[in-house]
């Protein structure tokens, strides 16, 4: 098991860190730039090249269905879920296979909805709640995933 987190922007880059550490599980921390390398060598950083969608791909290449990876990114999401890994988002929710059409469909209607009207949709604000969500959900999905593979 590997912890994929798409770092550009990302708000728990220090929960997902708090939970490998944990449970002695990978990370890498992959960004287009910025990033300052861990010290810990459970932690590696790597830096794509400038690019929409660089970072997105690399993880998308290097998942596997024992992964988990951390992202806002909604097509990512899916990509990951196709080749069975686990996507969860910042604020605890984890992309599944019944939630993930709406999620692509709803970026879409935003999308079509900037463009035809000019204007910018707004995202709700991440708070102290979605933090906590996210530390508990992805402490369960390791754990759980540990219990079920010891060989990890």
């Amino acid at each position: 098991m590997i912890i994929f987190i798409d770092a550009d922007a990302c708000p728990v880059k220090e929960e997902t860190l708090k939970v490998a550490a944990r449970y002695n599980v990978p990370v890498k921390i992959v960004s287009n730039g910025g990033m300052r390398p861990s010290r810990d060598p459970m932690v590696e950083t790597v830096v794509v090249a400038a690019g929409a969608d660089v970072a997105d791909d690399w993880i998308a290449d290097r998942c596997t269905v024992d992964d988990v990876v951390i992202t806002a990114d909604i097509p990512l999401a899916a990509n990951i879920l196709e080749k069975g890994g686990t996507a969860l988002g910042p604020t605890g929710k984890a992309f599944t296979e019944e939630t993930i059409g709406m999620a692509l469909a709803m970026r879409g209607l935003k999308q079509h909805v900037r463009e035809s009207t000019q204007t910018q949709t707004r995202n709700r604000s991440f708070e102290a709640r979605d933090r906590s969500n996210f530390l508990q959900s992805l402490d369960r999905i390791v754990s759980q995933s540990l219990k079920t593979n010891p060989k990890r």
